[in-house]
């Protein structure tokens, strides 16, 4: 069994999950792991598939021709064995504010010097409530490793928060 990580994207039209599902299945695969998402009117989305060694072939030939099919171009990189990480703590981050530029790259920084791995991260803009303007809003699934201190993390978020003028909430996921 090999296990394999797709990247697909493509123009948004139905049918296209139900291609690269097919794909999975009449190759023996089993559709373990994904995260799709649509944005801009793209498709987009990251699949993690195991695969019988002997349809491996087989399989990267179908993805192939899912682009002139169903106009989803895929990638496919064999996943590493990777050993799991030790000992971490989960956080959730929320973090809402005026949208100006540079926020996404101030709030990882601060997040990556404290050794922070961000699992998960979704933001999106809306307006703001009686002409206030645009509001930029993000949510992120955080691990710390064992020997990172919190507090420190939640430091290092609060100064770039009141820098940005953002609302910041860091706790322990539900």
């Amino acid at each position: 069994m090999t296990t394999y990580v797709l990247t697909a994207i493509g123009d948004d039209r139905p049918g296209l999950v139900a291609a690269l599902a097919a794909a999975v299945d009449e190759h023996g695969g089993s559709w373990v792991d994904s995260q799709l998402a649509l944005l801009a009117g793209k498709f987009a989305g990251i699949v993690q598939v195991d695969l019988p060694d002997e349809s491996v072939q087989g399989f990267l030939s179908a993805l192939e021709g899912l682009e002139a099919e169903v106009g989803l171009a895929v990638e496919a990189a064999v996943a590493e064995q990777t050993a799991p990480p030790g000992p971490a703590r989960a956080l959730r981050l929320h973090l809402l504010g005026q949208d100006r530029t540079g926020m996404v790259r101030e709030v990882t920084t601060a997040l990556r010097s404290q050794g922070a791995t961000i699992d998960g991260l979704r933001s999106w803009t809306r307006e703001a409530p009686e002409g206030g303007g645009m509001l930029f809003e993000a949510e992120a699934e955080l691990r710390l490793p064992a020997e990172s201190d919190e507090a420190d993390v939640r430091e290092a978020l609060e100064t770039i928060a009141a820098e940005l003028m953002v609302d910041l909430e860091l706790d322990a996921p539900e």
